[in-house]
């Protein structure tokens, strides 16, 4: 496959095909398989990318996706769609807490965890219902007017959320929301929030730091060791996954979706019908090619995409900011005690975002990566930019996790980083082949697992991710980041 070995973490991928190279950011022992070689081959042949595509630590395949997880694909003038998954602003929050050991008995453990069930549901129809006019004003504010709607003791909560927590554009109007995304599925955003949900590997993890790695970077994020920390990965949900269908070219995965979908095309009434008709045609004759579908940022339809995107988008934080204030509650409903929530960060890692690279502003469509911008391009943050970006990197759920910051000599990833460790090509020998042998193999590691209905929680095992002590060694030679803390895992809830 024509792959040159830049450095220990570093190498360079480019056949006849392929228009721009790929840099990938991955030892020998972390190198993806034939076929994620060959997605990443097809999005660089096809014309669009500007400059490289950046393959993280973690990247690989994913079903049903044209584009890996774990890449980083910037465009000139053009939106490209496929490139993500259909789950914008899917990502993840890190929230500081003030409890203690004394609070975080076995016993007290499993009476949260039990208790938390309910209130941060896997699996629902309905999470915690909002007003449709909430629902609109995520889409044009994110952030801001939930925890408003819903008040808020979380320290830090707008300001530590990536952009604030909105991604749309000031001003952005309600008719210009409903010019892009179908009435229809506002009415079932209504209940589709304060749903962890049961895709993929959403989680909410309580870890606990354990080694410190840069104690002046620590002191300045406030972590410190022995502190209990939770980690949150979810994303924007239904309303996400339908804004998203209605512009990519991707086989439904439920009827129910189809369902949806057909209802809100049949009943969406946009200003420009005409051009919403056309991009309709244009998604269907691209259903089956090879090729990507691409929106020029002037046209209508690219117009059309970027607002749903980013309306649907926030979403992610919404929910995110409603499952934190329901986690909050019963933390001192369970406990008798404020646990004193303070946001470190909340970070999406399915998006896309204007930036500047190699003197150019581009379009950045992050798939399944984090930004981590350097303390240079986090100047306008008072934290932030006397740190980096902070970034987290977690494994399986029965292994440690890693915080750190991001670094201003990161340009060969367009200042992205891992989201995580991601799948190894083949599964260590000792995988979990059932759920009883996955719940041994949690306990030996004194981690604690809670819900775990699907069938499909055993691929969660630690033999099937990738080496995290290798993962952020390479992350570290690449100077993608700085590492600030370990944390091991303590307890986990996951579908």
């Amino acid at each position: 496959m024509n792959i040159e070995s830049l450095s220990n973490h570093k190498k360079q991928f480019q056949t006849d095909k392929m228009k721009v190279p790929a840099v990938l950011h991955v030892s020998e022992d972390l190198m993806p398989n034939i076929d994620t070689l060959k997605e990443i081959e097809q999005t660089a042949a096809s014309g669009y990318v500007f400059h490289h595509f950046a393959a993280m630590s973690d990247v690989h395949s994913k079903k049903g996706r044209k584009n890996p997880a774990g890449t980083v694909v910037p465009t000139k003038e053009y939106f490209l769609p496929q490139i993500n998954d259909t789950a914008p602003n899917c990502g993840m929050r890190f929230l500081k807490t003030s409890l203690k050991d004394a609070d975080m008995t076995e016993e007290n453990i499993d009476k949260l965890f039990n208790a938390l069930l309910k209130p941060i549901p896997t699996k629902a129809y309905v999470g915690t219902p909002i007003p449709y006019s909430l629902v609109m004003d995520i889409c044009r504010k994110g952030t801001e007017p939930v925890a408003k709607y819903f008040g808020t003791r979380i320290k830090n909560e707008i300001e530590n959320t990536f952009k604030n927590g909105n991604l749309s554009e000031d001003g952005i109007s309600e008719r210009d929301i409903l010019n892009a995304i179908p009435k229809l599925f506002f009415w079932i955003g209504k209940y589709r929030l304060g749903i962890l949900g049961a895709a993929g590997n959403h989680f909410l993890d309580l870890m606990k730091i354990t080694d410190i790695e840069d104690e002046g970077l620590a002191e300045k994020l406030g972590v410190k060791k022995g502190q209990y920390i939770f980690l949150m990965h979810t994303g924007s949900g239904l309303f996400g996954q339908y804004a998203s269908y209605l512009y990519t070219p991707k086989e439904k995965e439920h009827f129910s979706q189809k369902v949806i979908l057909e209802l809100g095309k049949l009943t969406f009434r946009p200003e420009n019908k005409k051009a919403f008709d056309e991009l309709n045609e244009k998604i269907s004759e691209f259903k089956n090619k090879p090729e990507y579908i691409a929106y020029h940022e002037d046209s209508s339809e690219g117009k059309m995409f970027i607002t749903a995107h980013r309306a649907a988008a926030n979403h992610g934080f919404a929910n995110r900011t409603i499952l934190t204030r329901n986690l909050d509650q019963t933390i001192e409903k369970v406990l008798g005690k404020d646990p004193e929530l303070d946001l470190l960060y909340d970070m999406p890692h399915v998006y896309v975002e204007r930036e500047n690279h190699f003197g150019e502003d581009v379009w950045v469509h992050r798939n399944n990566a984090s930004r981590a911008f350097g303390p240079a391009r986090m100047k306008n943050h008072p934290l932030f930019s006397q740190t980096g970006e902070p970034v987290f990197i977690p494994s399986s759920m029965s292994t440690p996790a890693y915080l750190a910051v991001g670094t201003d000599e990161n340009e060969s990833t367009f200042f992205s980083a891992a989201h995580g460790t991601g799948r190894r090509k083949n599964p260590e020998n000792d995988k979990a082949a059932t759920k009883e042998e996955l719940f041994a193999k949690m306990r030996k590691r004194k981690a604690k697992l809670f819900n775990a209905k699907s069938k499909g929680v055993i691929f969660q095992d630690a033999s099937y991710y990738k080496d995290v002590e290798e993962v952020i060694g390479g992350m570290e030679e690449n100077k993608i980041v700085k590492t600030v803390a370990k944390m091991e895992p303590v307890a986990v809830l996951m579908y």
